[in-house]
């Protein structure tokens, strides 16, 4: 029952989800993660991480990511949702937030991570030109004030 849930899940989420080693190389890829990054299955699988991590942000990305699976320890609280810049295959930038997860081998060590990832480009986008809009609708009020 479990594995047959697993796979549904997986197979049927709109959101992405992916799975990296210890090393950051993807071992897990949902179609969502295929409408999301525009990746096919087998071209992400065995990838680094780099392809979907814009190259400004690569540095950070992965000493957090080692010091993680040196530690087992995340400044990120178990269900955290995190908001980052996101690249497509195509180049096309995107915002996404995601929770991670760890996951362990059978003796308990830190053998990679998983993680669940939503395109929130559409409402980055709304809410960013909302906070203008107030910006300048402020702006014209203490002008005529």
């Amino acid at each position: 029952m479990h594995d047959r849930l697993a796979k549904a899940l997986l197979e049927s989420a709109a959101d992405a989800i992916i799975a990296t080693d210890r090393e950051g190389l993807i071992t897990a890829w949902n179609p969502g993660a295929t409408r999301i990054f525009g990746f096919a299955e087998a071209e992400a699988l065995g990838q680094s991480l780099d392809i979907i991590i814009p190259e400004r942000l690569r540095a950070r990305h992965w000493d957090g990511f080692h010091e993680v699976m040196k530690t087992g320890e995340s400044r990120y609280g178990h269900g955290d949702l995190l908001s980052v810049p996101a690249i497509r295959k195509d180049g096309a930038g995107i915002s996404v937030e995601f929770t991670v997860t760890p996951l362990h081998d059978a003796a308990g060590a830190m053998d990679g991570m998983a993680a669940v990832l939503r395109d929130v480009s559409k409402r980055f986008g709304e809410t960013r030109d909302l906070r203008r809009r107030v910006k300048e609708l402020e702006a014209a009020a203490k002008a005529g004030a």
